[in-house]
């Protein structure tokens, strides 16, 4: 088997491909949304007195 038949999967590499570059354009986009959303949490900590790592209320 090589290279070139795997890559044609079968004949159905026209729904394979494309579906896999969906499927990675989604989990890269959820990725970056969480990692934003984390920074802007991060930064909405940092504006709230009391709230620094460690400090005991």
């Amino acid at each position: 088997m090589g290279l070139s038949t795997w890559l044609a999967m079968g004949g159905y590499a026209v729904f394979v491909w494309p579906a896999y570059g969906v499927a990675a354009a989604a989990l890269g986009l959820l990725a970056i949304g969480s990692v934003r959303r984390y920074r802007m949490a991060q930064r909405r900590l940092a504006r709230i007195p009391g709230a620094r790592r460690g400090e005991d209320s």
